[in-house]
């Protein structure tokens, strides 16, 4: 069973170099999904202010659905709410959503969450704006970052973007590409002058989760046969000894009984040769 899922069409890149906390993003997510500020499907990780007076310094991303090659959310809701479409964009449809969070759990990212102001909290998360791509625009939070710091375009671009930053500011950005092997691919990289667990990103296994369900799902028939086998082998072993055993009892028991009623045949014909002896006698 293969690891490998087939990568998306579209991808972001995120300069966190460019970012300057601004938060244009945020709001255009808000008017683009008609929520609130608090709850977009967007939010900012960062460094917060680090070094001394006058050296300080301070990071910050944006951070949103990294739209995985191979979703562990898909891989985790039972009612098919989340999916992953044929360009790679993860889709949720708040119609089948039951409000399990299942998919909260198995994100490595911690991407799906929940919107509290409602009464029967469903899930919230970034589509792409899926709306805007029909139309030939890019998503809001793009099109509106005033320093450039997301842009969008064809995945593959976007990562050899990525790679060429790196290569041509080597002392600029560290040498990881956020997003590209992360949880088994995914369509939005980052690049980043500090390493990306002082920005508060989640460090994940370069395997999907997703592909070691399907590991365990998929081997569970085969090892629960073979679990069978034996203890049916063990069974008949076991039924077969027993049996053994009844047989062996059942014909020593007749041995016994035999002997046994050979022997007072042979008492009583003692007796009987002794009385006729006496009245002979």
């Amino acid at each position: 069973m293969s690891t490998q899922a087939t990568p998306g069409k579209y991808g972001f890149l995120i300069d966190v170099t460019h970012c300057i906390d601004c938060r244009a993003c945020n709001v255009a997510c808000s008017v683009e999904n008609n929520v609130s500020m608090d709850s977009t499907r967007i939010w900012m990780n960062g460094t917060g202010v680090v070094g001394e007076f006058p050296e300080l310094s301070s990071s910050t991303a944006p951070f949103h659905c990294m739209h995985c090659n191979d979703p562990s959310c898909v891989s985790a809701c039972t009612v098919g709410a989340l999916t992953r479409d044929h360009d790679g964009i993860v889709q949720y449809d708040d119609d089948r959503c039951i409000g399990c969070r299942y998919c909260i759990y198995a994100c490595p990212f911690q991407v799906p969450n929940m919107d509290l102001d409602e009464k029967m909290p469903l899930i919230v998360k970034c589509d792409m704006c899926g709306d805007r791509l029909q139309e030939g625009e890019q998503p809001a939070c793009a099109a509106t970052c005033p320093p450039g710091a997301i842009q969008f375009g064809r995945r593959e671009d976007m990562l050899a973007k990525a790679h060429q930053l790196i290569t041509d500011h080597p002392d600029k950005f560290i040498q990881h590409v956020y997003g590209e092997h992360e949880n088994g691919g995914t369509s939005t990289f980052y690049v980043s002058p500090v390493p990306f667990e002082e920005l508060g990103f989640p460090m994940t296994s370069s395997t999907s989760s997703a592909y070691l369900n399907r590991l365990v799902t998929h081997g569970t028939p085969a090892v629960f046969g073979a679990a069978a086998i034996s203890l049916s082998g063990i069974y008949l072993t076991i039924k077969n000894v027993k049996e053994e055993s009844a047989e062996e009892a059942r014909i020593a028991a007749q041995t016994a009984v035999v002997q046994a009623a050979e022997g007072a045949a042979a008492e009583t014909a003692a007796i009987e040769a002794e009385e006729s002896t006496s009245e002979e006698a």
